[in-house]
């Protein structure tokens, strides 16, 4: 098909419905493409650093001897850098030859400290969350802007699933058989830079589209609002043991770090007789606590938040998310009562509804959590979107007209047929997505009355 070069009306009714799709998508790439193009740099970073450094000094090394000390003797060294600090997490290293790392919480912040387990001597302390890790998350999460950046990717997020629905329709409509779809075509110029486009984008569509769910799910509003708050692990499977007033999202900081089908739940509470037999012996500690998560099976690297306050429980986790394990079916948390040693609540992968199994592994995925080739697959996906943005810029210059100074967009067909399906799969992405549609909500009030009204600045922009 050839495309033109000026705004002339596209004549019968394939050639319509190809240029109203072609209009959309180009307009939403537009608003798309600088946000898809972070997410993508900013999450080629995270996979790389993770892997190589590590997310929160994991990887510091130590010696390895006969036997380690108590872990309550490595705690003590650690509290000992700052006496006047809240001891809050225990990281227990991933393998015999890697540092035990202890949060602290001091004036507001949270201090890392790694200690050689076999001899509690503390090697290294740094602020958590502060590394190029953490500096290309807060922006792949929410831009630095907070509440206004989660809103802003979100819609960016809802968008792409228009963007990759008009394009797949593009591509599949031009009809040129199954190898021109899977297979860029010999070409010079714009027809190769198209045929790259649409390969990449075909290929790239299914994959783009499971990222875009899976982050949109920690998103304020579609996630949030929408799909966890129905999502959550229930309450009531807790054996009526106390609840807190807390959530389990109180354990994050900064960064996501409970499980999403746990995140909106709430916490039990220590003090009650509820519960099964868990540690053995008088003592409640953070030793016996620590042998009681070797005894039911958390081997390797696991976190133990520490019980605080009269109804704080002794948390074990063990998550993919947070980098425990390369296996998400293996999520594991478990609460402890702080006096009486009973184990209140064990949740495990198989204890999440099916949209909580869905996100734990698509988390997984998304992070490139599940080992080398996972951060080599996700490596792909993200060269593969920064392409598709920069070869959607190539096409858009080489279609434009010289000197014309407008965008160019795909004219719209003044008679559109089928309008109705349109309509009707409209309402269903705002309704989906209401981000997406408050974003063409708000297209089609700029149209209909500030733009009519400026017939300067319409032809600008068409």
């Amino acid at each position: 098909m050839t495309l033109p070069h000026s705004p002339v009306q596209p004549q019968g009714r394939t050639q319509k419905l190809y240029f109203a799709a072609w209009r959309w998508h180009f307009y939403t790439g537009l608003f798309v493409i600088p946000f898809l193009a972070t997410l993508a740099l900013t999450g080629l970073a995270m996979l790389w650093i993770a892997w190589v450094d590590g997310r929160d000094g994991e990887r510091t090394p130590v010696t390895v001897q006969a036997h380690a000390l108590p872990l309550s003797a490595q705690a003590d060294a650690a509290q000992a850098i700052l006496p006047d600090g809240i001891l809050k997490t225990y990281v227990a290293p991933r393998g015999a030859d890697l540092a035990a790392l202890f949060r602290i919480d001091h004036d507001g912040d949270a201090v890392m400290v790694a200690v050689d387990p076999y001899t509690a001597t503390v090697i290294e302390t740094f602020p958590r969350r502060s590394g190029w890790y953490d500096f290309a998350d807060s922006l792949h999460s929410d831009l630095m802007l907070g509440v206004t950046g989660d809103r802003i990717l979100e819609t960016a997020a809802s968008l792409t699933m228009l963007l990759i629905a008009t394009g797949l329709y593009m591509w599949w409509h031009r009809n040129l058989g199954w190898r021109h779809a899977l297979l860029p075509s010999r070409g010079r110029g714009r027809t190769t830079w198209r045929s790259l486009h649409g390969v990449v984008g075909f290929w790239i569509s299914l994959f783009l589209a499971l990222f875009l769910v899976s982050g949109l799910a920690w998103a304020g509003i579609w996630g949030g609002k929408l799909v966890q708050a129905w999502s959550q692990f229930p309450a009531e499977k807790w054996d009526n043991v106390p609840l807190s007033g807390d959530t389990h999202a109180s354990m994050d900081h900064t960064r996501r770090e409970v499980p999403w089908a746990l995140e909106q739940t709430p916490m039990p509470a220590s003090g009650g007789t509820a519960g099964i037999s868990g540690v053995i012996g008088a003592t409640v500690d953070i030793d016996s606590i620590d042998a009681l998560a070797r005894h039911i099976g958390f081997g390797g690297r696991y976190q133990l938040s520490i019980a605080r306050g009269d109804t704080g429980v002794w948390t074990l986790s063990r998550d993919s998310m947070s980098t425990d394990s390369i296996n998400p079916t293996s999520d594991r948390t478990v609460h402890v009562d702080r006096y009486t040693g009973k184990i209140l609540a064990d949740v495990r992968f198989a204890d999440y509804s099916w949209p909580g199994k869905a996100m734990a592994v698509g988390i997984a995925l998304h992070m490139g959590t599940l080992g080398l080739w996972s951060v080599l697959a996700n490596t792909l996906v993200c060269l593969s979107i920064l392409f598709l943005c920069a070869s959607a810029v190539v096409l858009w210059w080489k279609r434009r007209p010289a000197k014309s100074g407008r965008l160019s967009a795909p004219p719209m067909p003044k008679e559109l047929p089928l309008w109705k399906g349109a309509g009707l799969v409209g309402i269903a992405v705002c309704i989906a997505f209401p981000m997406a549609g408050l974003a063409l909500l708000a297209l089609l009030m700029l149209d209909g009355l500030i733009l009519t009204r400026l017939p300067a600045l319409r032809h600008r922009l068409t």
